[in-house]
């Protein structure tokens, strides 16, 4: 680990000042502080803003839900509001990690986590996301684990947050604040693609920190769950998950949102499937039939080829989970 300064602000103000001096926000830092070690990160300062008001979950203006960008994983999991309106939240936070981390990571952090990637977190291997230019050893090397969705030559890790899956299918917001003021983006562009430019993985400004998460109103008919398929039980990234928010009212499918994990750059949307589950009548024929189009796009390395079948057979299985056997 390099050295570096270390500050602990009093309130938003100051952390805003520190961070515009470039130093860089950590709170649970259960991934940052790893990354450090490894030196794959080097800050030159941290700057501590657990300490700032942002833990709060509460109702949000408009109706919906608004969780704080420092709020931990497991207090929101085991928020009674989080639990009956978005079980898919819940279910996705509590099969991210194990309870210790849930104690200490923050759900703005978890969004912000970094990839998982082997090359990324090898400082002797090529890696666009350290440095631009240099290559992406895992075109070429072993692959089994990452993205077959929103890939590019320039790189192809996946995005490891199961919380951010579960956003993504309800059409989340991200709160920030920076030294320009206020601004709100959904979850689906704060979270960037790699293209050409894979070492930029946020909309963040420089200075800017997460204050919250806004998930909007929804019918009080909805439902919804996540469904985690990893090598084991125990504390383990996705090889592939599935986030289903169905509205079913009068026996039809009046809304269908469906997003993936662990097969995706970012959180992949399956736009596919919701277009055939929209307007129809829930049965097990319908769940296999919108599955059978999950993979659509997929592109396959040497070794993950198998995601884009295991991956219609996730989101079938959380059909029909979620939307019911007829």
């Amino acid at each position: 680990m390099y050295p570096f300064a270390y500050t602990k602000p009093a309130d938003t103000r100051a952390a805003l000042a520190a961070g515009a001096r470039g130093g860089r926000y950590i709170a649970g830092g259960t991934t940052l502080v790893d990354l450090m070690r490894e030196t794959v990160e080097r800050p030159g300062t941290l700057v501590d803003i657990s300490g700032l008001p942002l833990r709060d979950v509460q109702a949000a203006a408009r109706g919906g839900l608004r969780i704080g960008a420092l709020a931990r994983m497991s207090d929101v999991a085991a928020h009674p509001r989080v639990r009956t309106a978005y079980p898919v939240v819940s279910q996705a936070l509590e099969l991210s990690a194990s309870a210790q981390l849930r104690n200490m990571a923050t759900i703005g952090g978890n969004i912000m986590q970094r990839t998982r990637c082997t090359y990324f977190r090898d400082v002797t291997a090529a890696c666009n996301k350290r440095q631009r230019g240099s290559g992406c050893a895992a075109l070429e090397g072993y692959n089994r684990s990452h993205a077959i969705l929103g890939t590019s030559e320039a790189c192809v890790a996946t995005h490891p947050s199961d919380l951010a899956v579960a956003l993504a299918a309800l059409d989340a917001t991200v709160h920030l604040l920076g030294p320009d003021g206020e601004r709100s983006l959904a979850l689906a562009e704060f979270l960037l693609p790699p293209g050409d430019t894979p070492d930029r993985e946020h909309d963040l400004r420089p200075g800017e920190l997460i204050t919250g998460v806004e998930i909007p109103p929804h019918p009080q008919s909805l439902r919804s769950g996540y469904l985690k398929v990893r090598d084991r039980q125990s504390y383990e990234f996705a090889l592939t998950s599935a986030a289903v928010v169905l509205n079913i009212t009068g026996d039809v499918i009046r809304d269908a949102r469906v997003a993936a994990g662990g097969v995706g750059t970012v959180p992949w949307r399956l736009t596919a499937v919701e277009r055939r589950l929209a307007g129809a009548r829930p049965s097990d024929q319908l769940w296999a039939q919108a599955a059978a189009v999950a993979a659509d796009g997929a592109r396959a390395l040497r070794h993950n080829g198998f995601k884009a079948e295991l991956l219609k057979r996730t989101v079938e299985r959380q059909l029909r989970a979620v939307g019911g056997t007829r």
